[in-house]
């Protein structure tokens, strides 16, 4: 009898300890539309997104609640299951009102670079971000056992999924290497060494850049030379086939990043990462964060209407598929979980929108500084205004002090002038973002992207559909659907098939993981789920 409770007893402690899977997989296409699932879908294979789509559970109406929607702040809000104004990344680079200067997201003077780098780009860590992570909690959650690694083209898509506990983060570097910082080890494993030596990037640059598919595939997209699209590294125009040789040649390895094989050469990494640190192996979850950049590349440059955009998801979409059977061989079906979502979504280019008869056009954001600067001079006899940027203003409080100008007027006066420019919709104070009263949308999204020691004194809203970005390609930032409706699908592991339509939002991802694997939400996180996948 006592034999028999013995067993009962192990046996339900090995069925709670089985209730993780052996890998979390996180990955974030940048700049991702939820529109491109739908628009391309007819020629999507039937192994990569579909599969997706087909057997997991698809959230067709999921946004970012904040503003702004940027790379590194989309990144910090996935992983940390709150918003700006809680973990503290409220762009990618900013004036810190704090420090009087520039910052940047994952900025770390104080490590040292690992790898061939240029310049600054290995002095980067996590100590900017002031929440944890998913992977923070899984790591504190398996005694520190499970591992944690996070990759992308770039750092601050590598840095801040992976927190402040990771084994490891590697990002793309100039150079050709994936490199990463002290801040995780005293040196680079040596399988990355190997891997950088072998120089893989050059096979991707040596085949160049054409069609995947037969022209006639494209008739989602504009024609190739449509006058929304950049030229990338300088070609003469933005055509198929592109010289990838040339490109480099002229400039350096990074320009991968700009081409979709940076999201193909990323995935080989991650496939040799998963071997080569025996992820998803033994008992304890390991969590793989990977940010796909290319697309963001690809979209900033020559817009969501080319050609290039949506060659670029095609092979996203290959990407994923031979991603997927990797996951299937070495990790084992239904003992993965997978999500995939967007760091942000994006703009129509304006002038695209303009041609089409909307009344809007793109805005060069030194160029409303420099308006500013000029109206503060005309009215108060100084520039007051020390910086113009991801839609704030920062006050030169020192000096309205040093003149004995009073605080309040010079605010009222500054927003009026703002208001009266043809691209703003409103103009939020400091004092106003921070008693916001529920209600007022557009104000709640500034509120929740918003953080007193880091931002300016006035926040701009923009009308809908204007940009602040150049005459070609696409940008994004504000607060309306067309930036923050992100695609979000849960695959694989303890999901079930299904989809919803109701409004769901990006922030519910960590908790919602950390729910399904059984470990401590991140402390910044409001703790709501996504509560479809529970039922």
């Amino acid at each position: 009898m006592k034999k028999y409770f013995f067993g009962i007893i192990v046996l339900s402690q090995l069925a709670f300890a089985q209730k993780r899977p052996k890998l979390v997989v996180g990955i974030v296409v940048d700049q991702m539309r939820m529109e491109y699932l739908y628009r391309f879908q007819n020629d999507f294979s039937e192994t990569g997104f579909k599969r997706i789509m087909n057997n997991g559970f698809t959230f067709h109406n999921a946004h970012y609640n904040y503003m702004p929607t940027y790379t590194a702040p989309g990144h910090a809000s996935i992983y940390t299951g709150t918003t700006p104004s809680v973990h503290g990344i409220v762009s990618n680079e900013w004036f810190s009102r704090t420090k009087g200067k520039e910052k940047y997201c994952t900025e770390d003077s104080s490590v040292t670079a690992l790898g061939e780098v240029a310049g600054t780009e290995g002095l980067m860590s996590p100590k900017n971000l002031l929440a944890t992570t998913i992977t923070d909690e899984l790591r504190m959650g398996t005694n520190f056992k499970g591992k944690v690694i996070g990759m992308s083209i770039k750092d601050r898509g590598a840095i801040l999924p992976a927190g402040h506990f990771a084994n490891w983060a590697f990002w793309y570097s100039k150079t050709g290497s994936f490199i990463s910082s002290n801040y995780y080890g005293e040196k680079l494993p040596d399988w990355v060494t190997e891997f950088n030596a072998k120089k893989g990037y050059m096979n991707y640059i040596n085949q160049g850049w054409n069609l995947m598919k037969p022209l006639a595939t494209y008739n989602e997209s504009d024609p190739d030379d449509s006058p929304y699209e950049g030229k990338l590294y300088g070609v003469e125009k933005p055509v198929f086939p592109y010289d990838l040789k040339a490109m480099v040649a002229k400039n350096d390895p990074g320009v991968l990043r700009a081409v979709p094989f940076g999201n193909d050469y990323l995935a080989d990494f991650a496939k040799l990462a998963i071997a080569k640190e025996q992820l998803g192996k033994d008992e304890n979850t390991d969590f793989l964060a990977v940010s796909f950049s290319s697309t963001d590349y690809v979209g900033h440059i020559l817009g969501p209407r080319s050609m290039e955009l949506q060659d670029t998801y095609l092979r996203l979409d290959k990407t994923l598929s031979d991603f997927l059977a990797y996951l299937d061989v070495t990790v084992g079906k239904d003992q993965y979980m997978v999500f995939i979502t967007a760091d942000h979504a994006c703009s129509e280019n304006a002038a695209f929108m303009h041609d089409h008869k909307y009344n809007v056009t793109n805005l060069d954001y030194k160029a409303i500084e420099a308006s500013l600067k000029k109206f503060s001079t005309d009215t108060f006899g100084a520039d007051l205004v020390l910086n113009y940027s991801n839609f704030n203003v920062y006050l030169d409080m020192a000096k309205i002090k040093e003149k004995q100008l009073d605080y309040p007027s010079v605010v009222s006066q500054l927003k009026s002038f703002l208001l009266e420019q043809e691209h703003v919709k409103t103009v939020y104070t400091q004092e106003e973002v921070e008693h916001f009263c529920a209600g007022d949308y557009y104000k709640e999204m500034v509120a929740r992207g918003y953080d007193v020691h880091e931002n300016g004194q006035l926040v701009v809203l923009d009308k809908p559909g204007y940009i602040e970005y150049g005459k070609t390609g696409t940008s994004h930032g504000t607060p309306y659907a067309y930036d923050t409706h992100a695609p979000l699908l849960f695959y694989g592991w303890g999901i079930r098939k299904g989809e919803s339509h109701e409004k769901r939002f990006i922030t519910q991802i960590a908790p919602t993981v950390c729910q399904k694997i059984n470990i401590t939400f991140p402390n910044g996180s409001e703790c709501e789920v996504l509560p479809e996948l529970f039922r």
